[in-house]
């Protein structure tokens, strides 16, 4: 039996989970979104703050909802990075606190890793696998050979799709996070306006955002300047096309160029209907298995982090209490964390 308490606090959500020999007995999530919300964005120095009010919150609720109490985990888990440097701090603070006053083993987990795990509660990975990890800060293949073994084999070049996502929506004058309301006026729209597609015809795996973004808020300019209006859902159509249609192409391209028994969709954009819609129809008849998270495993959470410490604790991947957080922690380096 192996009793998991785990800690995410990377960017705006304060999560805490506890499994028990793999069971999920406890998820508390406390978003800050509605606090970021007005501005359009996270703010690095308040969501550090929240977090620091929440964390005790999380702690009592789960430990509420498991039954159980400090004295029962095995290890205690936390997100040491990627993330906001801030936010990291307090989950990794209060897991080291935890760690050395019950005298139990810290695991370190990086934050991607957490996202690709998290597909492990849909069903068991199937090696070789490729993991299609989109959000707000990440756009990543991972290839992975066997279990806890990763090989960043594509990246985004500038910007992030969600982060993309985020600042086209913005510019279109929708709400943040502007994933949702994108994908929800794109249903409705066509394909009508001209976008680049960012390295049309370049050979490798690699991704880029910027020129995507920038010529979307320059059309959007030049309308208001002629006095046109914005077709806000043909707009999203041809934004989304373009945005999802080039994860969709490396991605399936790289699945078979490796040869991979399945794909996995994970990060906070896997939520995009779009994206799921076009894999699977991608992908089908391939004889590439396809795992979809649930939406409640797209966005941050801890019940990811304590999957992932499962396997680090079997192979006894534990960190010193001079533990430190990497806000720019790389996925190939999960287990130097010196």
């Amino acid at each position: 039996m192996t009793r998991i308490l785990a800690i995410e606090s990377s960017c705006d959500e304060t999560a805490v989970a506890i499994t028990d020999n793999g069971k999920l007995l406890a998820n508390v999530v406390s978003s800050q979104v509605a606090v970021h919300k007005k501005y359009g964005g996270v703010m690095p120095e308040v969501a550090s703050r929240l977090h620091c009010e929440n964390i005790d919150v999380c702690l009592k609720e789960a430990l509420e909802q498991s039954g159980l109490s400090f004295e029962d985990m095995d290890a205690f888990a936390v997100t040491r990075g990627p993330g906001l440097i801030g936010c990291l701090h307090v989950g990794l603070q209060a897991a080291k606190t935890l760690a050395m006053l019950y005298h139990k083993p810290l695991i370190p987990v990086h934050h991607l890793a957490g996202h690709i795990y998290a597909n492990e509660y849909v069903g068991a990975f199937r090696y070789p696998l490729l993991c299609v990890v989109v959000s707000g800060g990440n756009t990543e293949l991972v290839l992975m050979k066997h279990d806890l073994d990763f090989t960043i084999v594509g990246e985004t070049k500038d910007d992030a799709v969600g982060e993309c996502y985020d600042k086209v929506a913005r510019v279109m004058g929708l709400p943040y996070p502007g994933g949702l309301p994108i994908d929800q006026h794109a249903k409705r729209g066509e394909h009508t306006y001209p976008l680049p597609e960012p390295l049309l015809g370049k050979d490798g795996y690699d991704f880029s955002y910027s020129g995507l973004k920038t010529s979307v808020i320059n059309l959007v300019n030049t309308l208001h300047q002629r006095g046109e209006e914005v077709n806000i859902d043909n707009l999203a159509r041809s934004f989304q096309d373009v945005a999802v249609g080039m994860i969709v192409h490396r991605a399936c391209q790289a699945a078979q160029d490796f040869h991979v028994a399945q794909v996995v969709l994970a990060g906070g954009v896997s939520a995009n209907s779009y994206l799921r819609a076009q894999m699977s129809e991608r992908l089908k008849d391939t004889g590439i298995d396809l795992i979809i998270p649930p939406l409640w495993c797209t966005t941050d959470n801890a019940a990811m982090i304590a999957k992932v410490a499962e396997h680090l604790y079997r192979e006894k991947v534990f960190a010193p209490l001079t533990l430190g957080v990497d806000p720019n922690w790389k996925i190939s380096d999960f287990r130097h964390f010196d």
